[in-house]
C-alpha cells in the first residue's frame, strides 16, 4: 500500500468501489478530500455522490483540470480491462498527475466492499498482459471455510497473494510457513493490517519459520498444526542461482517437497497442492529438473494415498509478472538507472500471467481438482520479452533505443529461447473450470523415482558410507542427466534451434 498524503484527491470511477473509498477517506479525514469523481458513464457524469460531483468524459476533462503537486488520482474500477487501464493511465500522465493509485480486481484479490489499505502505486504489471479473468473468491474458497490451511512459501510472491485471498475463504486458521523470518514477519503483519482494516474474515495467523530440508522437523510440524489443506509455494527459484548452486536446488525443492508429502500423507492432510512451472517441462535447468522430481512425487505419492482420501495434485503455470525473480523488477531498476535493459535474445518469449490470477486459478483447482491430477493454467498467448521491455520503458517516460537502450546478452546456463507448457508425452485437456487444463499423460513415465532418489540422497545428505559423494555437483548433474535425458542438450550459447522448445499455445479452457 502507498499511503495517501492529504491533498486533493480524484477517484476515476463513481461506480460501487469508488463510492465506497470516498466514504472511507471521508470517514478517516487524514487522507485528504475528494473534490470529485472522473467517469465515462452518462448516466452518472453531472450529478453528485455524497456531495462529491461526478464530471467526464473523463478524457475531456482531465485535459481541463489545472494540478497541483497535492494532487492525486485514484483509479477504482477493479472490472476494467488492461487497455483502458492503459489509456487512462495515459490521459491521467498527460493531465499533469504524478501520483496514481489504483484499487486491484477485488474478484482477485477479496471479496467485499474495497478498502483504501489495498489501494497501491500503479506500476508496468497493471498494463502488461491480457486482463485477468475474474473468480468468484469467496465460492471457490468454501471447500476451505472452517478449515486449516498450511502455506509454505508464504513470504513469496506467490505464497504472500495465495495468504491475501485466502483471507477471504472464512478459514480457521491459516499457518504462514518459510525459512526467512524476515519475508514471514512481513506477510504476518501485512495480512493483520488488512484484517484491522475489515479485509476478508477472521481467520487467526499462526506465522511458523521452519525449513523444509529437516525431515523430522517437517514431520513434527505437520502432525502438531494439523492443517486440513497444504498449498506448497516454497522453492529455490532462481534459474541462473540454482545452475551455480545446484545441490542446493536439488535438497531444497525436491528433498524438501519429499519431506513435505511424507508427512502429509502420515497426518492425513485432506489436501496437497503443489505448485510448479513450465521450467518442469523436459528440463533444460537444475531448477526445471527439480521442479519436474516435484511434480513427479506429487503424483505418484497420490496412487499410494488413494485408499486413504489423500488428493494430492499439482498446479503447473508459466511466469507471473512481478514476482521477486521475474524481469519486472529487473527492468524497472535498469530504467531507473538509465539502461541498458538486458535480454537474452529478441526472439526470446515467455508466457505470463498477473500474480492474483494465478493464485485465484490455483485456489480454485485446489478446491475442485481430483487426487493424482496435474493441472496446467491456460496461459493465453507468449510474449516476446522485447515487447514487455520496450513497454516498461515508454510507462516510465522514456523512449526505447533513443533514451534508454536494449542490450542482447545471450543465453544464460539454464535457459532457452521458449519455454513449453506440456511434454512430448503430456496432452492438456479442457476441464468445465474457465482458465484450467488438466494434463494427461500419454503412458507412464520412464522415470524410477524411487532408484533416482536413492542415487541422489546421498550427494544432499551426508552418508557416512560414501562421504565422497557429499555436494558433489558434478556427480548430482551426472545423475540428473541420466535420468532427465532433456538436461544433456547443448549447453547455452548454441544455436537457439538446438535449445528451444517453443510450442503451440494451450486450447482456451
Amino acid at each position: 500500500m502507498t499511503i495517501p498524503k492529504s491533498g486533493r484527491l480524484y477517484i476515476i470511477g463513481a461506480g460501487f468501489a469508488g463510492q465506497t473509498l470516498a466514504g472511507e477517506i471521508k470517514n478517516k479525514g487524514i487522507f485528504g478530500k475528494v473534490v470529485a469523481f472522473l467517469d465515462d458513464d452518462a448516466q452518472k457524469i453531472g450529478r453528485r455522490m455524497d456531495g462529491v460531483p461526478v464530471l467526464g468524459p473523463i478524457r475531456d476533462v482531465a485535459q481541463l483540470l489545472r494540478m497541483n503537486p497535492a494532487d492525486e488520482a485514484v483509479i477504482a474500477i477493479p472490472s476494467a480491462s488492461r487497455e483502458y487501464l492503459a489509456e487512462l493511465y495515459a490521459v491521467l500522465k498527460k493531465a499533469g498527475f504524478e501520483r496514481i493509485r489504483i484499487l486491484p480486481g477485488i474478484s482477485q484479490i477479496t471479496e467485499g466492499d474495497p478498502h483504501l489499505i489495498q489501494t497501491r502505486s500503479i506500476d508496468p504489471q497493471d498494463l502488461l498482459g491480457r486482463t485477468p479473468v475474474s473468480v468468484n473468491l469467496r465460492q471457490s474458497l468454501s471447500y476451505l471455510r472452517g478449515k486449516r490451511v498450511l502455506v509454505t512459501g508464504a513470504g513469496g510472491s506467490i505464497g504472500s497473494e495465495l495468504c491475501r485471498q485466502l483471507l477471504s475463504g472464512g478459514a480457521s486458521r491459516l499457518y504462514l510457513f518459510g525459512h526467512g523470518e524476515n519475508s514471514i514477519y512481513l506477510i504476518d503483519r501485512e495480512l493483520r493490517l488488512l484484517q484491522e482494516e475489515g479485509v476478508g474474515e477472521k481467520a487467526t495467523l499462526v506465522p511458523v519459520v521452519g525449513d523444509l530440508k529437516d525431515a523430522d522437523y517437517i514431520g513434527y510440524i505437520t502432525g502438531k498444526l494439523k492443517a486440513d489443506v497444504i498449498f506448497h509455494t516454497a522453492a529455490y527459484k532462481h534459474v541462473p542461482m540454482t545452475e551455480e548452486n545446484p545441490v542446493a536446488a536439488i535438497e531444497n525443492n525436491f528433498f524438501g517437497t519429499v519431506n513435505l508429502v511424507d508427512a502429509a500423507a502420515k497426518h492425513r492432510v485432506r489436501r496437497f497442492v503443489l505448485i510448479t512451472t513450465d521450467k518442469a517441462v523436459e528440463p533444460v535447468s537444475v531448477y526445471g529438473a527439480s521442479k519436474y522430481l516435484c511434480e513427479r512425487a506429487v503424483i505418484e505419492a497420490a496412487s499410494r494415498q488413494a485408499a486413504r482420501q489423500v488428493n494430492f495434485m499439482a498446479v503447473r503455470f508459466g511466469n507471473v509478472l512481478g514476482s521477486r525473480g521475474s524481469i519486472v523488477p529487473l527492468f524497472q531498476k535498469q530504467i531507473e538507472k538509465g539502461g541498458p535493459v538486458t535480454i537474452t535474445s529478441p526472439e526470446m518469449r515467455r508466457w505470463f500471467m498477473t500474480i492474483p490470477e494465478a493464485c485465484s486459478l490455483v485456489l480454485k483447482a485446489g478446491g475442485v481438482g481430483a487426487n493424482g491430477n496435474l493441472y496446467l493454467l491456460d496461459m493465453g498467448e507468449s510474449v516476446r520479452i522485447k515487447d514487455i521491455a520496450e513497454q516498461m520503458i515508454r510507462f516510465y517516460g522514456f523512449e526505447p533505443e533513443k533514451e534508454i537502450r536494449i542490450e542482447y546478452i545471450g543465453l544464460r546456463p539454464g535457459e532457452r529461447l521458449d519455454e513449453r507448457l506440456w511434454a512430448d508425452d503430456e496432452r492438456p485437456v479442457k476441464t468445465e473450470y474457465s482458465r484450467i487444463l488438466r494434463i494427461e499423460r500419454e503412458g507412464p513415465p520412464a522415470l524410477d523415482l524411487e532408484a533416482l532418489t536413492e542415487k541422489l540422497r546421498p550427494v544432499c545428505r551426508f552418508d557416512p558410507g560414501a562421504p565422497e559423494k557429499y555436494r558433489d555437483s558434478d556427480l548430482l548433474r551426472g545423475i540428473l542427466r541420466e535420468a532427465i535425458p532433456s538436461l544433456a542438450a547443448p549447453a547455452p550459447g548454441a544455436p537457439a534451434k538446438q535449445v528451444s522448445g517453443a510450442r503451440a499455445a494451450p486450447p482456451h479452457a
